[in-house]
């Protein structure tokens, strides 16, 4: 729910309403100090607000004529911040700025099953340009809006906010969420997300970055589906390099290329059938790599009597529209 402050009139209307105490105010002291009726009241507020110098209703006494020095001056300061504040709006960009932003948190609360990304780091971005490729809708959560300069992908949805505050993951629709990163550079702050996201969306599949072992089990028992460790998978991933670096370097182009002419998806079954049956390559052109049962089990470059069942997830490459006819074979 849009709250009051929400509104990108919000000073504007703050301004509006001051305004509006001040002639109330206006209205009670004459009524007060000079007993004045309602009418009366009214029109000497409106004449003093406005400085148009018309007659006084009746002569001042000391406390009205000081009553009225105050009630001129606040209204000067008011109407001082009332332009300051349109000023600002109109001629600074600002009304813009917090349109767009306005927008963007209403556009947020129509988003289901997207990902949140918690930290827009090195680890953060390299996720995001993956999601951008595959045409994922994600949330990113990062307190420095500099983080999003020199993208070479357009960034829809980014909140200059803390990730550790309940309030900042509601915004981003964490309700509604299918998956949040977090790759915040403390693991403290990494086990909070993790903790009031799994509070905030029990279903919801959560990945957090870890930079010490002893936060991995942490992490996992606050709530995390995986805990990535980037320097002990950097380490491996250039050893590799020097054992395997054709294998590996194969295996990263299959991880990164993601486009409408290759593209590895998992798809899942709602029928039962052979590989055999089913013939994946003649029917569509995508080739399956493997299969992960519903009880979490892999099964690799499988056989062709393979059976898929209901609820089976089969790993397939190929380019988007190959992979569209699978799902429909599978549908």
């Amino acid at each position: 729910m849009n709250t009051f402050r929400d509104s990108p009139f919000f000073k504007i209307y703050v301004s509006l309403g001051a305004f509006f105490v001040i002639v109330v105010t206006g209205m009670i002291g004459f009524i007060w100090i000079e007993d004045y009726t309602p009418i009366e009241s009214l029109y000497m507020t409106v004449i003093t607000l406005s400085t148009v110098g018309f007659t006084e209703v009746k002569p001042l006494s000391d406390s009205g004529r000081v009553f009225t020095i105050f009630l001129i001056t606040v209204n000067l300061a008011v109407a001082t911040f009332f332009i300051a504040q349109l000023s600002s709006y109109v001629f600074e960009g600002e009304f813009s700025r917090t349109y767009k932003f306005f927008k963007m948190k209403n556009s947020i609360k129509e988003l289901k099953g997207h990902i949140i990304i918690c930290g827009f780091g090195r680890n953060g971005r390299e996720a995001a340009g993956i999601f951008y490729n595959s045409k994922r809708d994600f949330v990113v959560i990062e307190k420095s809006e500099s983080r999003r300069d020199d993208l070479p992908f357009e960034v829809n949805f980014y909140l200059e906010d803390d990730a550790t505050r309940d309030e900042t993951l509601l915004q981003a629709g964490i309700e509604n969420a299918s998956a949040l990163i977090s790759t915040l550079p403390d693991d403290a702050d990494n086990v909070f997300v993790v903790l009031t996201a799994r509070a905030l969306n029990p279903n919801l599949k959560i990945i957090s970055r870890a930079s010490h072992d002893s936060s991995v089990k942490k992490l996992k028992t606050a709530g995390a589906n995986n805990v990535i460790m980037p320097d002990k998978i950097g380490g491996a991933h250039m050893a590799t390099l020097i054992t395997s670096p054709d294998v590996k370097e194969f295996i990263d182009l299959m991880a990164t290329q993601n486009n409408e002419h290759f593209s590895i998806e998992e798809i899942e079954s709602a029928i039962t059938i052979s590989l055999e049956d089913l013939n994946c390559w003649k029917q569509t052109g995508a080739t399956v790599l493997g299969i992960k049962t519903s009880e979490g089990e892999f099964s690799l470059n499988p056989i062709s009597k393979t059976v898929l069942r209901p609820g089976n997830r089969v790993i397939a490459m190929g380019a988007i529209t190959q992979l569209k006819k699978v799902k429909e074979l599978l549908g």
